[in-house]
């Protein structure tokens, strides 16, 4: 029997992805698998497209997605304008701009590609779905699985069966790369307990540089390769 491909496991995963557990008060989570079906049409195109073998790849770890990144496209650190300039997969049901998917590809172009940089990455986050907020004026924001003490109590298991599920798709565990510091944290924390990762490598996360680094960005994207490319 041949060997499953990289991309229909992550499909698969994605596919059967829901979130069916508690969450404090205030706090929603987005699955843009069930709320729009072009999402799972468009992310199946991208892991096809790029993920189409059986290589072992490095894991980089995010926090959880965006609701205008992945949280719209499946496709972590990815908006629609990205999707379609870089990747080459236009999305007609939605139109997004996401802060941190524009440090992410201007690093993937120094790279060298997308095609190079996702041949030896795979990205996602320990809670793989969008989680947003209810704030005082009734709309709705962006949240992190780390927001509040109640929420990570809630989602932890979740988290820790995502990260071990995403094990079994074959990743490389020797190094793990996670974005942010709060989140490495977390991830410490987690990775105590399981021992999934032999060493966590911590790089800032694109949202922070991006909003308040870009000055500073190009050094930025050096840290990530230099660390990248580390053997």
């Amino acid at each position: 029997m041949p060997q499953q491909i990289f991309a229909e496991k992550v499909i698969e995963f994605n596919r059967r992805l829901q979130y069916k557990g508690k969450l404090p008060e205030g706090f929603q989570v987005l699955n843009p698998y069930l709320d729009n079906p072009e999402t799972m049409e468009v992310m199946q195109k991208f892991y096809h497209k790029f993920y189409n073998d059986n290589k072992q790849r490095k894991f980089i770890i995010g926090i959880n997605p965006s609701r205008h990144g992945a949280g719209v496209t499946g496709v972590p650190f990815t908006d629609t304008k990205r999707l379609a300039a870089v990747c080459g997969i236009p999305m007609l049901s939605a139109q997004t701009h996401e802060v941190s998917s524009v440090f992410m590809y201007e690093m993937i172009e120094h790279f060298g590609g997308a095609k190079n940089f996702y041949k030896k990455f795979y990205i996602n986050s320990p809670f793989p779905l969008a989680i947003v907020r209810k704030v005082k004026d009734g709309t709705w924001l962006n949240a992190n699985y780390y927001d509040d003490k109640t929420l990570f109590e809630n989602v932890k298991e979740f988290m820790i069966e995502s990260l071990q599920q995403h094990i079994y798709l074959g990743l490389d565990t020797s190094e793990v790369f996670v974005l942010g510091k709060k989140n490495a944290d977390f991830i410490n924390l987690l990775n105590k307990e399981k021992k999934m990762f032999d060493k966590l490598t911590v790089l800032e996360h694109p949202r922070y540089i991006q909003q308040y680094k870009s000055k500073d960005k190009l050094l930025y994207i050096d840290k990530y390769i230099l660390a990248f490319n580390n053997k």
